[in-house]
């Protein structure tokens, strides 16, 4: 997400902060990876975007965002941010659409914002209902949001503990010989897409697609 200028100016700050000999050692350590770093396609720098809606988050205010969506075309809206978070390679904004039309947070790819504006209405969230970005990590695959929902599947493949380890919110019901049957809560489709990608390893029982 990073532009190469912006990654290089970051590393050498934190380099500056280590001791002159660990210096040396963790230069050589990442003298690789930086070199062979390949930024995402849209070569956008996004620290300021980030910076601006961080503030609109923390003033829990209301704000209007230019958005493109995937087939190109810009769409408005009015939305309540929540949080900011980054997977697969991408910064997202978590946020309820204003009118609460959906009973579930919708994300926000941050390089596809074309532009933001303060409305300066302020938003509540009862306590109770204040958004956890670590609880919805556990249920959100690929960042595809949508209604939370139950699943059960059986697992026969080779680790079920990389399945526990990737479904954080998965547990084995059951085991007979080398089938488990495991069920989780998670949102939307980007789980369909993970137990498609399993083969044969997974049959759906309840809840996908």
């Amino acid at each position: 997400e990073l532009d190469e200028t912006v990654l290089n100016r970051l590393i050498d700050k934190l380099l500056l902060q280590a001791t002159p000999d660990a210096r040396v050692n963790i230069r050589d350590l990442i003298l690789k990876e930086r070199f062979h770093y390949i930024p995402p396609l849209h070569g956008k720098a996004l620290i300021n975007t980030i910076w601006e809606v961080s503030g609109y988050i923390h003033n829990q205010e209301r704000i209007k965002i230019g958005y493109q969506k995937m087939d190109g075309t810009i769409v408005e809206a009015h939305i309540e941010p929540l949080a900011i978070m980054f997977s697969e390679f991408y910064f997202y904004l978590i946020a309820w659409y204003a009118d609460h039309m959906k009973n579930y947070p919708t994300v926000f790819r941050i390089d596809r914002i074309s532009k933001i504006a303060g409305t300066k209405e302020k938003f509540v969230v009862p306590y109770k209902d204040r958004f956890n970005d670590g609880e919805f990590r556990k249920r959100v695959f690929y960042m595809y949001p949508g209604d939370l929902k139950k699943i059960k599947f059986e697992y026969n493949g080779p680790s079920v503990e990389a399945v526990l380890d990737k479904i954080p919110t998965a547990e084995i019901e059951k085991n007979e010989g080398n089938t488990y049957t495991i069920k989780a809560e998670c949102y939307g489709k980007g789980i369909d897409m993970w137990l498609k990608s399993q083969g044969d390893y997974v049959r759906v029982l309840r809840g996908g697609e």
